[in-house]
């Protein structure tokens, strides 16, 4: 009788031990298995209205993955308490990861990095828009800070000047940042592209940064061509050292605060305004748009010549017919205005 009742004994813990191990093995294949597979790498984006649940919804409805992935993501997640340390930010999902890796991404806070495009537009409250809808942060925090006078003051700029802080490109951050760390990093980018050898030729040029970049927003309005717009940016540097006024319809365009229009009448050149080139010798109070790197490199790398006007050629090219002296300039505005005329555009 001993006998047997060691032998059930036996088989009892045996059987305990075999369930342990299955629901171990079960438990370790949900945790540390492949289980997502989208068919490319997706991502999640966590707000900061995000909770638990509407995370794990956001899971199973980019991955596609079963309710009985989401179901042990749920409970493993619930286990190691994510309810109480949901962080912000855009998480990978790779296809054959595991509830483990993407558990622990999101526990931890590992999140990556995104792609943030910084175009160059003619105003910044464009430029909120276009980083809000990249970013997590709102479109009016970007603005507000814009236009924080105490704030860009210790920047070291005005509402006018500040263009001249961006430089158009494709920069690698969070997609949480804060809009106060998104102008830090702005700062960065703008040391790191005024480096020694620019800061040397705009000192050559007897102008600050701000004006290089105020001088290549004029070039850039002017001209979309690769070439002219060295060119264009000699043109104007001629002008300057001569004490000549810029003469630039862009400037102007700016201060009516219409770019599309084609022609400039005789009424926009007397609008009273800083921006006016026709009225102020020099150059205006700041950037009329964002200058690219290419833009600005083309005012400190300008071609010498000895053009002092340009006029938008006849054949709507979008290139200039350029003269050094104003009797070769009127016959190139003439056959400009003529082309106008000739399809009826006004304005």
């Amino acid at each position: 009788m001993e006998k047997k009742k060691k032998r059930l004994l036996l088989l009892f813990i045996a059987a305990l031990l075999l369930a342990a191990g299955i629901a171990a093995a079960s438990v370790g294949y949900l945790w540390f298995a492949p289980q997502f597979f989208p068919q490319h790498t997706t991502y999640i984006y966590v707000d900061n209205d995000d909770t638990a649940d509407s995370v794990y919804n956001k899971i199973e409805t980019t991955t596609g993955c079963s309710h009985t992935v989401i179901g042990s993501l749920r409970w493993m997640a619930r286990y190691r308490h994510y309810d109480t340390s949901v962080h912000t930010g855009r998480y990978a999902i790779r296809t054959g990861e595991s509830i483990y890796h993407v558990l622990s991404r999101l526990l931890r806070g590992y999140q990556e990095p995104m792609n943030l495009v910084v175009g160059s537009v003619r105003q910044l409250d464009r430029l909120s828009r276009n980083i809000g809808r990249q970013l997590m942060l709102d479109s009016a925090d970007v603005a507000n800070l814009l236009v924080d006078s105490a704030h860009i003051t210790v920047l070291g700029y005005n509402r006018q000047t500040l263009p001249a802080l961006f430089i158009p490109n494709t920069y690698e951050v969070y997609w949480d940042i804060s809009a106060e760390e998104f102008l830090q990093r702005m700062e960065k980018e703008y040391e790191r592209f005024w480096n020694k050898d620019r800061r040397d030729k705009a000192q050559a040029l007897g102008m600050t940064p701000v004006e290089v970049a105020t001088l290549a927003s004029i070039v850039e309005e002017e001209t979309n061509d690769s070439q002219e717009k060295p060119i264009v940016a000699g043109l104007y540097i001629n002008r300057l050292h001569r004490g000549m006024a810029l003469q630039a319809d862009p400037t102007v365009r700016f201060a009516v605060g219409d770019f599309e229009r084609q022609r400039v009448t005789h009424a926009d050149l007397s609008i009273n305004s800083p921006y006016n080139t026709y009225l102020h010798t020099g150059l205006p109070p700041g950037p009329i748009r964002i200058a690219t790197p290419e833009g600005l490199d083309a005012v400190l790398n300008y071609a010498h010549h000895n053009y002092l006007y340009m006029c938008a050629k006849e054949d709507f090219s979008g290139r200039h017919n350029f003269a050094s002296n104003y009797s070769e300039h009127l016959r190139n505005a003439r056959r400009y205005q003529q082309a106008l005329n000739e399809r009826k555009i006004f304005r």
